[in-house]
């Protein structure tokens, strides 16, 4: 009778502890004591086999009454002690509904978007259209096609990302390291017709990335080809784009140069707008900016593309978009235009 006694004394003193747990750790601690592998009541029922064979299954059914009942009693206070917490939680938290919200800031083009259109606008005023090449290109268009051979430092691993290998009997794939592959494409797709296009898009170069240089970035090409057109066509739209798009007063400066697909090739350079020809890191020093590189189409380039050199001529200029832009806004360094600083794309 003495087990018995001791198993109802534990009862009361686990109901009225029970009741004394404020928090859900304080439960936890209860549990442990009570109804855990080393609790009080579970220690009971493990003295079944110590008592009187009579008294056994009366003892051991009023263990497992005692147990259910605590365990109903866990529970209930558990729930009760959670909600208490739920609703202290809220009411700290609780939202002021009376005070004005965030405004949400509209979003705008970036500025790489912004300068292209403008590009697009100035060119189309020029009679020249927009013409969209791949930047998954196959190497003949990429460098064969355009003059460059097999040897040319061009196709070093360390300037092209290649994407595939040949296959038996076919054509590495790469990105793109510049838009000229889309004249040819634009003059085998336009021939016999004459041409006048722009062909804009992105380009990859394994380079290392400066404050006036990045591995991947914005390009501008322009194509005309026809009958009659010289340099003097060639330099003439490269200084009417510099002065529609940096203003009337830019000066133009325009020296020789060698690119394998254009004979003869010319850069186009503007005084520096950031430091106003005094000398910068992004003109170089120099005072200077280079803006385009040109040059009136080589033969094996036109013949390539389907054009007869002996009838037809032709001018192609290419620039980057990020970089005019730069001195157009004030920007000192490329790397901003794709760091996703709000406080940066936000001013413009």
């Amino acid at each position: 009778m003495r087990s018995f006694e001791e198993l109802e004394r534990l009862h009361g003193q686990a109901l009225a502890d029970l009741a004394g747990a404020l928090t859900t750790s304080a439960l936890e601690t209860w549990e442990d004591g009570y109804l855990g592998r080393k609790g009080q009541i579970t220690l009971q029922a493990r003295r079944v086999g110590q008592m009187p064979k009579e008294d056994r299954p009366a003892f051991g059914r009023r263990v497992n009454e005692v147990k259910q009942m605590l365990q109903g009693a866990y529970d209930a206070r558990l729930e009760e002690i959670r909600r208490g917490e739920l609703s202290r939680q809220l009411a700290d938290e609780a939202i002021d509904i009376t005070l004005p919200g965030r405004p949400v800031i509209p979003g705008h083009l970036h500025l790489t978007t912004q300068a292209l259109r403008e590009l697009y606008s100035i060119f189309a005023k020029m009679g020249f259209e927009v013409y969209e090449a791949p930047d998954v290109e196959l190497e003949a268009y990429n460098f064969d096609l355009l003059n460059i051979p097999e040897y040319h430092p061009a196709r070093d691993m360390w300037d092209t990302f290649w994407v595939q290998d040949a296959g038996e009997g076919g054509d590495r794939r790469l990105l793109r390291t510049h838009t000229s592959p889309g004249q040819i494409r634009a003059m085998r797709e336009r021939y016999p017709e004459p041409i006048r296009v722009i062909l804009p898009g992105k380009c990859y170069r394994y380079e290392q990335i400066t404050v006036r240089s990045e591995h991947q970035f914005y390009q501008l090409e322009g194509l005309a080809v026809g009958r009659g057109i010289t340099m003097t066509d060639l330099i003439g739209t490269i200084q009417q784009w510099a002065r529609l798009y940096y203003g009337p007063d830019r000066s133009v400066r325009i020296r020789s140069s060698y690119f394998p697909f254009t004979e003869p090739s010319i850069e186009a350079d503007i005084d520096c707008i950031l430091c106003h020809g005094e000398g910068c890191a992004v003109c170089k020093y120099s005072g200077w900016l280079e803006i385009a590189g040109a040059g009136m189409v080589q033969p094996v380039v036109l013949q390539n593309g389907g054009y007869d050199p002996d009838e037809w001529s032709g001018f192609a200029f290419g620039f980057g978009v990020e970089r005019p832009a730069m001195q157009k806004y004030g920007v000192k360094d490329i790397r901003w235009y794709y760091g996703n600083d709000l406080r940066f794309l936000r001013q413009f």
